[in-house]
């Protein structure tokens, strides 16, 4: 992707033909050491996206994107867990709303908080409707939000969410079942929401294989967010990129 241009623009062009791998970096999680290590592996195997963001993080959020964009030229999202997280050392931001609950704080009143910094700082600004879906466990975001996930095998809510949230001028869908979820979105629920939906489709949560990347990209994910299997395994990640680059779309 060229950061000279719109991520977003980047985005659209690019999912007309081709899927995008994510990779989430929660810096709690990373050694100065795993970190360069992580990057540097990501910069080889040409990962498309960095999200950076957690549950927990409070502080130094600058230092931390400035210590990656240091190590790699990927383009750098926040993929904030509270306010805390907005640093203008990032390319953009994904302002999630989360509009499969019912907590005015992250449906809107967050985002109040936050937009005169985000209208003078240099981020791209990319509207996301979160939606966060059972996984068989409760998740960190599920705690931290205190808002109820959708049950996986309820697809006409989550559908009519998905569809709710394009009306309302939001510019991705992301399906979310949680850092480390024992289950992934599962693959009726994906094809479902990208049948209903225009904008781009991004998936994340419990993909834990290349076999659980290849079902959820035909499925019809348009970007797969992954995070805790690549902390666990950082080698699978050149396998991830692989199926990445040739799948056909």
């Amino acid at each position: 992707m060229n950061i000279n241009c719109s991520i977003y623009h980047s985005i659209l062009q690019n999912t007309r033909k081709r899927k995008i791998f994510a990779l989430l970096i929660d810096p709690d999680k990373q050694t100065n050491k795993s970190l360069v290590e992580i990057l540097n592996r990501a910069e080889r195997a040409g990962v498309d996206l960095l999200l950076v963001g957690g549950s927990l993080i409070s502080s130094g959020m600058d230092n931390h994107i400035l210590q990656i964009k240091k190590l790699c030229s990927i383009p750098v999202l926040l993929f904030p867990g509270s306010l805390l997280q907005i640093s203008d050392k990032a390319d953009g931001l994904l302002l999630l709303s989360l509009i499969s609950g019912r907590n005015p704080e992250l449906l809107i009143g967050n985002h109040v908080i936050a937009a005169p910094v985000l209208k003078k700082s240099n981020l791209e600004v990319i509207s996301t409707g979160y939606i966060l879906i059972e996984n068989g466990k409760m998740t960190s975001v599920e705690y931290i939000s205190n808002s109820k996930p959708i049950p996986a095998d309820k697809y006409d809510i989550v559908v009519a969410t998905a569809i709710a949230g394009e009306m309302l001028g939001l510019k991705l869908i992301y399906l979310e079942a949680g850092s480390g979820a024992h289950n992934r979105i599962n693959d009726r629920m994906i094809s479902e929401v990208r049948k209903n939906i225009s904008i781009p489709l991004v998936v994340g949560g419990g993909i834990s294989s290349v076999e659980d990347l290849e079902s959820v990209y035909r499925a019809g994910a348009d970007i797969a967010v992954v995070g805790s299997a690549v902390e666990k395994n950082i080698s699978i990640l050149d396998d991830f990129m692989l199926l990445t680059k040739n799948f056909k779309v």
